[in-house]
């Protein structure tokens, strides 16, 4: 019988740190963002966030994109908060934009990661978008 007990207690101590090992890289691996009320209400009171990257997840404001006229990567929009459309920011991203990046739908949803500076512009260094129209099937017989 002490065979038996022997073995429960290592197979015990084997699942408690294969949980161990697991809890902790889900902990380290998740991320959390702001929403852009969330943002500005912690900005004003806690100024040092400026200084920290953060990432934001809110709509991109209709018509409020526009692009370096030089044909550089220079990117500018706004971002609202999806409950509060009147709570927004300016974005500057200097990179590609992915494809499913637009202005001219009201439903594209981002995440911007960066800076958020303290003239109140958030400085991009990635973007993020979450566009679920684009991915929905086709109706039957389109494409065949």
């Amino acid at each position: 019988m002490a065979k038996h007990g022997r073995f429960y207690v290592g197979l015990v101590g084997v699942a408690a740190v294969v949980t161990y090992l697991i809890w902790t890289g889900v902990s380290q691996t998740m991320v959390y963002y702001l929403t852009p009320t969330e943002l500005l209400a912690q900005v004003e009171q806690d100024p040092t966030l400026h200084d920290v990257g953060l990432k934001v997840s809110g709509r991109v404001v209709r018509g409020s994109w526009t692009k370096d006229e030089t044909g550089g990567l220079e990117h500018h929009f706004r971002v609202e908060d999806l409950e509060d459309p009147s709570v927004s920011f300016p974005v500057v991203y200097r990179d590609v934009l992915p494809d499913t990046f637009n202005d001219s739908d009201e439903h594209v949803e981002v995440v911007v990661e960066g800076r958020f500076r303290p003239d109140g512009v958030f400085e991009a260094t990635e973007v993020l978008t979450k566009c679920g129209s684009r991915y929905e099937a086709a109706p039957e017989g389109v494409g065949t």
